[in-house]
């Protein structure tokens, strides 16, 4: 176990130092949320009405904080088929170390990056008028869920990179998940606006109850109608078990494919 520990903490450390001389790294996971919350706080502020006059970017907050998660996907995804492609994977495999501490050093590193996201979001979002209002224990945890979001995401997109030839398929992929994520949720509109079928499914997105658990454990509006349905009133424990299944899944399925080299 410590030998473990001792390789992920230097496999991490690696990763972290490479992130910060790759700045287009930084700036490309920080500048669309900074952007969104900018833009859509001041566009859609007075256009969707907020109980108690609360603003719209008490609203937005945390579906645009749920984003830098969505991003990730094809951040984890691209930089493990690089270290593929490049060789580096198999110096790795060649060394004395455990294979699942190469794969969680790589997310482990870029965890801090979704950190350092969302962040400069509730911070930004800060100065133009978001407040939680739930207390300090709450508050933390809002941000605690937003982490264990953006940790799936990261082995989600590991999995993706692991198993997707070429990085035009594996953005594309993270395309995908990103527009769906985002825009098929609640993370911008309430889903009362929408079309019955369609605001089914955005009810059933994990998204949609990433943010509306975040929303109701800072104490920020959720605009949950009356006879909503089982994914809104109970946002939390969906959310939990959801992300909590996805890297049951992804772990061990992505630290087998990497062991092996294949994924047959």
């Amino acid at each position: 176990m410590n030998t473990l520990l001792s390789d992920v903490a230097a496999l991490t450390g690696r990763r972290l130092r490479a992130t910060v001389r790759s700045p287009a790294k930084i700036v490309g996971v920080l500048l669309m949320p900074i952007s969104l919350v900018l833009v859509l706080g001041f566009l859609f502020d007075g256009s969707i009405t907020l109980p108690g006059g609360a603003p719209y970017v008490d609203y937005l907050t945390a579906g645009v904080a749920a984003q830098v998660g969505l991003t990730l996907v094809a951040t984890s995804g691209l930089g493990i088929a690089d270290d593929l492609a490049g060789g580096l994977a198999d110096r790795f495999r060649s060394l004395p170390i455990p294979r699942s501490a190469v794969l969680l050093g790589h997310t482990l590193s870029d965890l801090v990056l979704a950190a350092a996201g969302i962040g400069a979001t509730t911070g930004i979002a800060y100065t133009i008028g978001w407040r939680i209002h739930s207390g300090l224990l709450p508050g933390l945890a809002g941000f605690g869920l937003l982490l264990l979001f953006a940790y799936a995401m990261l082995w989600l997109g590991a999995l993706i990179g692991l198993t997707t030839s070429g990085a035009e398929a594996i953005s594309a992929i993270a395309a995908l998940v990103m527009v769906v994520g985002s825009f098929v949720s609640n993370a911008f509109v309430p889903l009362r606006g929408l079309p019955g079928w369609l605001a089914t499914v955005s009810a059933w997105n994990p998204v949609s109850s990433v943010v509306a658990a975040c929303r109701r454990l800072w104490g920020n509006p959720d605009l949950v109608t009356e006879g909503a349905g089982f994914p809104q009133r109970h946002a939390t424990l969906i959310a939990l078990v959801v992300l909590v299944a996805v890297l049951a899944v992804a772990i061990p399925a992505g630290t087998r494919i990497y062991r092996t080299g294949t994924a047959a």
